[in-house]
């Protein structure tokens, strides 16, 4: 994309929010409904990337038909900043050659352009062939056929009418300044993956992917004293459609000093409203004590946390140190693994990945080598059990069969190992949010994500959040400024002492994780119960020394 293009896309449309990657060609929206090519003609077209592949000698080959359609939204206070509408069409060929990965991708989706790329994918291979030391080691994988997979949506965002969505925006910002709001913005993130797999395995794969995510930023000042404070939106990017927004009363969760926690449906005028009054409130709160803490840490928040202490450090080519360049390596060494005993947490702590989790980002049928997706466990009573693999990775670890979570971030780029989605199991005794408050004498209750910072072993952090509560002798006592709490991820972990059941669990997500040199971006979702940890340190962000 020319930069000239970019600037007219991105505009001031992210307002006081990052502008995310903006992929294809800028489309009416209208243009998002049209119907891609048939799953006949697909399969077709994948056949000559295979079947040249093959002729050329590949001992392996796999291609993936990629439309990737994105609508992006952007409002503030009453005004609409910007729509993004974007197309991008292609394909991708992945080959073995001389057994040598080799990889080459074009938007030429014709005959001539097909064999053109994949000669190109072999040459690359044979070429790599030359200082490759050991050959590439694929576990095997079952044969599928022509099968499908889509996200159940009900309301696909590509019927809505851009108008209603900015409706709802509008309205959110309405909400907001109505109750005390000095500035909002607003933002609805829509993404539709339309991907097709096949490879000379025998797999001809078509797949529907759908995953949306709504989000504002309020701002309350008080001028008399100079001050701001800031309110980031509750909700959590979904694998779901536009029915997401719906807001049922049936999928909300009350928590302390009226906060709403939401899952499976979002509210975001209702969110807005109560962001607002939370602003305000904040530029009176008192700021905490540095000390140590039992930290009643709440889904929405705790997601983040363990998207960087447990969803990174246990991707394998972080372990191995293939993965450095992006946010680093992983103390979470093999040694640590083969020993069979390294404590990761408590023995509260189940940490699962699971590629199957309905409404999560991360849910497929199948990764983008034709692995057929599953749940598996990562740290099992608080030991770590395994890591995140794929096909060419999984005999590093002794194991032959690959844990279904490769995947690109469209079809010009190669697939690679991406984090799966991690979540913590809740706990299995009848327990809610209000009796884990209420069992705390010191404590702090923190909903929402905030700024983060972890090293590049992915072990000491310091994290923040949204919004903080103090918690004294099993009650709420009124909200908290200057939050952060630091520790390592083998200590926090350990110090996790009670989970919540299950009727409080809900999900997190990250909607543009990134990874990799070229970087690439990727969707997951964490979900989890409200849970303690005991004896957290805690600083005051706010004051210099």
């Amino acid at each position: 994309m020319k930069r000239r293009d970019f600037v007219q896309l991105a505009g001031l449309g992210a307002g006081a929010m990052m502008m995310p990657p903006v992929f294809g060609r800028s489309i009416p929206a209208e243009a998002l409904s049209s119907p891609g090519l048939d799953v006949a003609i697909k399969k077709e077209l994948a056949d000559i990337a295979l079947n040249t592949a093959r002729s050329m000698g590949a001992s392996y080959a796999d291609a993936r038909i990629g439309r990737y359609l994105n609508q992006y939204v952007f409002t503030r206070e009453d005004k609409v900043q910007n729509v993004v509408n974007t197309e991008s069409f292609g394909i991708g060929i992945r080959v073995i050659a001389n057994g040598t990965w080799g990889f080459a991708s074009t938007n030429d989706v014709s005959n001539d352009g097909i064999k053109k790329a994949t000669t190109q994918a072999v040459a690359i291979a044979k070429a790599n062939a030359k200082i490759q030391k050991e050959p590439v080691k694929l576990a095997p994988v079952e044969s599928y056929g022509e099968v499908s997979w889509k996200t159940p949506v009900k309301k696909d965002f590509k019927d809505i009418p851009v108008s209603e969505k900015v409706d709802l925006l509008l309205s959110a910002n309405a909400a907001a300044m109505e109750n005390g709001a000095s500035f909002v913005n607003s933002a609805l993130f829509m993404v539709n993956e339309q991907k097709y797999f096949a490879s000379t395995e025998g797999s001809y794969i078509d797949q529907d992917i759908h995953r949306i995510w709504p989000t504002f930023g309020v701002t309350a000042i008080d001028r008399a004293q100079g001050k701001f404070k800031s309110r980031q939106a509750l909700s959590a990017p979904m694998g779901m459609g536009f029915e997401y927004m719906d807001g049922l009363a049936s999928e909300k969760l009350e928590g302390p000093n009226g906060l709403i926690f939401y899952r499976n449906s979002y509210d975001i005028v209702e969110d807005a409203k109560v962001a607002a009054e939370q602003a305000r409130e904040m530029l009176s709160a008192k700021s905490v004590e540095p000390g140590k803490y039992d930290m009643v840490l709440e889904p929405n928040h705790l997601g983040l946390t363990i998207h960087e202490s447990v969803g990174h450090p246990l991707e394998l080519d972080r372990v191995l140190g293939y993965e450095a360049n992006y946010a680093g390596t992983s103390f979470a060494t093999l040694d640590k693994l083969e020993s069979g005993n390294f404590n990761y947490g408590s023995e509260q702590v189940n940490l699962v990945a699971d590629k199957t989790q309905p409404y999560s980002l991360g849910a497929v049928g199948y990764d983008d080598e034709g692995v057929k997706c599953k749940k598996w466990d990562l740290v099992r009573n608080g030991i770590l059990v395994n890591y995140q693999a794929i096909r060419d990775q999984v005999h590093m670890i002794g194991q032959n069969e690959s844990h279904g979570c490769c995947y690109s971030q469209s079809w010009n780029d190669v697939q690679f190992q991406r984090m799966p989605n991690v979540s913590l199991e809740p706990g299995k005794e009848k327990y809610s949010a209000k009796d884990m408050i209420r069992d705390v004498e010191k404590g702090i209750f923190i909903a929402g994500r905030g700024s983060y910072s972890i090293d590049q072993q992915r072990y000491n952090f310091q994290f923040g959040g949204t919004v903080f509560y103090e918690i004294r002798n099993g009650e709420i006592k009124g909200m908290l400024n200057d939050v952060a709490y630091q520790s390592n991820t083998q200590e926090f972990w350990n110090s996790c002492s009670k989970i919540c059941d299950e009727s409080d669990y809900r999900m997190f997500g990250s909607f543009f994780d990134g990874k990799g040199q070229p970087s690439q971006i990727s969707a997951v979702s964490h979900g989890s119960s409200t849970s303690r940890f005991d004896g957290v340190n805690v600083i005051n962000t706010g004051r210099t020394i």
